[in-house]
Parts: C-alpha cells; sequence; structure tokens
C-alpha cells in the first residue's frame, strides 16, 4: 500500500480548499452589510466567530489525526464543509449564513490541519519544498477565489455558493481517492512510544511555542489588509477598485516568485531565511505610516509580498523538523490555531487601536511586535542550536 499522499494530490486538495475558503472572505462583510443590511461591526463579530471555530477545528484535526485516523479524519472535515455550503446554496438568510459560516470554519480548520499534517509525512521531496509548494497552492486558491467572487455575486448569491460547493466537491473527491494511505513514519513511531506521550524535547517545544507566537503576530497584522486598510485607503480618496487591485498585485507576485524562491531554499539556513523574510515583511508596515498615494500602497504590498515568499511558506516545515514523528498532527494543528487566531484577533484590535490612537500608532504597534516575536525565536534558536531546522 502507498506509504504517502502524492504531492500534486496535496498541491490541489490545498489549491481547491483554499480557493473555496477564499469566496467567503471578502464575501462576508459585502453580503451581509449591502444584501442582509447588516452593521459592519456585526459582520467582524461573525468573521470573528468563524476564526475562532477555525481555531477550534485546527485543534480537533490535528488530535483526530495523532490519535485516530488521518484519512477519516480528513473526510470528516471535508464533509462537514461541503454539506453546509451545498445547503447555503438554498437557505442563505441572515442566521443560517452566519451559523453556516462558523460550521464551515471548523469543517476548513480540520481540512487545512490534516493537509499540513499529510505534507509533513512526504518524504520523496524536501519538507521546505513540500511547504513552499503548499504555500504556493494556497495563494493560487485565493486568487482564484478573490478574483471570481465579484464577478460571481452579480449573479446571485446562490450562484457564489454553488461554486465555492463545486470547490469543495473537488476536494472531496481527491481526498476519499488519494489519501488512504499507509503512514509508515507515523505507524512505526506508535509501536515504538505511546500515542500519548509527547516525546518532542522540550527545548524544541519552547521554540515551537515561540515560533507559534510570532505567526499570531505576522497573521494579526496582516488581517489589518484584509480589513482596515480598505477603509483607510478610500479615507485616503484611493477608489476600493485600486485596494482590490492591490490584492491582485499580491496574488500573482506570490505564483511568479515562489518557484524561484524555491530554487534557493536549500543554498540557506533556515532560520536565515525565515529571518530576512519575516523581517523585510514587518518593516513593509513601517512604510504604511507614510504611505498616502496609491502607488506607495503598491511598493509597500510588493515589499510585503517578498517577504512573506522567502519567510513564512518554510515556517510549518521548521516546525515539522523540530516535532515527534507520532506528533506531527499535534504541532502542525498548533501553527495553525496561531495563525487563525491572529486573522480573528487582527481587525478587533486593529479597529480597537484606530479608535483609541491612530492607524499611525497602529501601523508602528504591529511592527513592533512582529520584530520582537521574531527576535526571540531567533535568540532561542541560536542559543539552542537549531537555526538549521
Amino acid at each position: 500500500m502507498q506509504k504517502e499522499v502524492r504531492l500534486r494530490w496535496l498541491f490541489l486538495a490545498n489549491l481547491l480548499n483554499n480557493a473555496g475558503a477564499a469566496f467567503m472572505w471578502p464575501l462576508t462583510t459585502v453580503y451581509m452589510h449591502n444584501y442582509l443590511h447588516q452593521s459592519l461591526t456585526f459582520s467582524g463579530t461573525v468573521l470573528f466567530w468563524m476564526s475562532l471555530a477555525m481555531i477550534l477545528g485546527n485543534y480537533v484535526g490535528g488530535r483526530l489525526f495523532d490519535h485516530w485516523r488521518p484519512y477519516w479524519t480528513a473526510i470528516l472535515g471535508v464533509t462537514i464543509s461541503t454539506v453546509t455550503l451545498a445547503t447555503l446554496i438554498f437557505w442563505h438568510s441572515l442566521w443560517p449564513y452566519a451559523i453556516g459560516l462558523i460550521i464551515v470554519g471548523f469543517g476548513d480548520g480540520i481540512s487545512m490541519t490534516v493537509v499540513n499534517a499529510y505534507a509533513a509525512t512526504v518524504t520523496t521531496k524536501s519538507n521546505r519544498y513540500v511547504f513552499n509548494m503548499l504555500y504556493l497552492a494556497l495563494n493560487v486558491g485565493v486568487v482564484i477565489g478573490t478574483l471570481l467572487v465579484g464577478y460571481l455575486l452579480d449573479l446571485g448569491i446562490s450562484v457564489v455558493f454553488m461554486v465555492t460547493t463545486a470547490c469543495y466537491i473537488g476536494l472531496f473527491i481527491i481526498v476519499l481517492a488519494t489519501f488512504n494511505v499507509h503512514l509508515a513514519n507515523k505507524d512505526t513511531a506508535d509501536e515504538v512510544e505511546p500515542v500519548k506521550q509527547d516525546t518532542t524535547p522540550s527545548h524544541k517545544r519552547q521554540l515551537i511555542w515561540l515560533i507559534c507566537l510570532m505567526i499570531f503576530t505576522i497573521y494579526m497584522s496582516y488581517a489589518l489588509w484584509e480589513s482596515l486598510l480598505s477603509v483607510h485607503m478610500t479615507n485616503l480618496g484611493i477608489p476600493f477598485r485600486r485596494y482590490s487591485e492591490v490584492w491582485t498585485i499580491n496574488g500573482l507576485l506570490i505564483i511568479l516568485s515562489q518557484p524561484i524562491v524555491t530554487l534557493f531554499n536549500e543554498k540557506f539556513k533556515i532560520g536565515t531565511q525565515i529571518g530576512f523574510g519575516i523581517t523585510l515583511f514587518a518593516l513593509s508596515f513601517l512604510g504604511l505610516v507614510f504611505a498616502r498615494q496609491y502607488v506607495d500602497f503598491i511598493v509597500i504590498m510588493v515589499v510585503l509580498t517578498l517577504g512573506e515568499v522567502i519567510g513564512l511558506p518554510i515556517v510549518p516545515a521548521w516546525v515539522d523538523d523540530m516535532a515527534a514523528a507520532s506528533q506531527r498532527g499535534k504541532y502542525q494543528g498548533r501553527f495553525n490555531m496561531a495563525l487563525s487566531l491572529g486573522r480573528a484577533v487582527g481587525p478587533l484590535f486593529g479597529g480597537m487601536m484606530v479608535a483609541q490612537f491612530s492607524y499611525s500608532i497602529l501601523f508602528m504597534t504591529v511592527t513592533a511586535l512582529m520584530l520582537l516575536a521574531l527576535i526571540g525565536v531567533l535568540i532561542k534558536a541560536r542559543h539552542e542550536h537549531l537555526l538549521n531546522g
């Protein structure tokens, strides 16, 4: 029996999962505010609960992957999302829509953790290469989803849910047909040690927690681009369509640059690459303090994207390097929980900071938080001689 899921199927699964999810994020605020006549605060609250449900899904997915059956865990996650979205095609008034989004968040949380955990078992390619390809798939999916949703909404909300459901049905077919493999590394580890015992060394566990804190600050900051930056740019007199174009630039730049970065991955220490990339990413937010023209935001997004492509895709690979074989699902789950929590907190934190202080103070604060978290990670990694991964 095959001992790992082929990378092309993991790539396609991640692409379809994130294309489907990308239909939902930009749609929620517009649909709830313009069509269901709800306040921006209400739609933000729904997104917050969706993110919390995703965090719970990340945790459940990691636990079930390690302690139950990986294949059936994958089936469970995609089934929850697919059935819920299919229901929303016919039943999408306020509360069914809000509750449906939260359930989809839970299902997606399971699916995304399981895909990462399966990716960690691939041995035919280096784990840096594998996670870079997953990151590329994620961004191709996001570009497809965000580009299509604007056009599809004009055809009606039911059409949006039909296309989204089609993405998840494709994901379900891939999981059903290709994820039922015999995970040799995991099974061997489970035979040697009790499954409940965490055999990851304590100094590596501590570093993984610091990495999760860093990822939390990064995605809390990134979420500001998905929420507050549209308001900030329009306040400066920049049309909303220009804001959408900035995201298109982000997606296309990731797709074009990711394969180039992948070629150079093995030439640098993992700590050096993450340190450089995340520093670039963090400093781009400092540039937002001075941005006033549309071209400023384009330059800042280019810098942010280059930092993102260099530093972020290999972080889960570093986590995987340090985790015990029988704990892969657990630690990939924690990584995804930190990411989801950051996305949940970002818009609320940003809104409170702007209300109490200003956009400039907000951008300087998140820059400082990201850099401090990164410094903590690099100092710990250097002290424990883990900068190579």
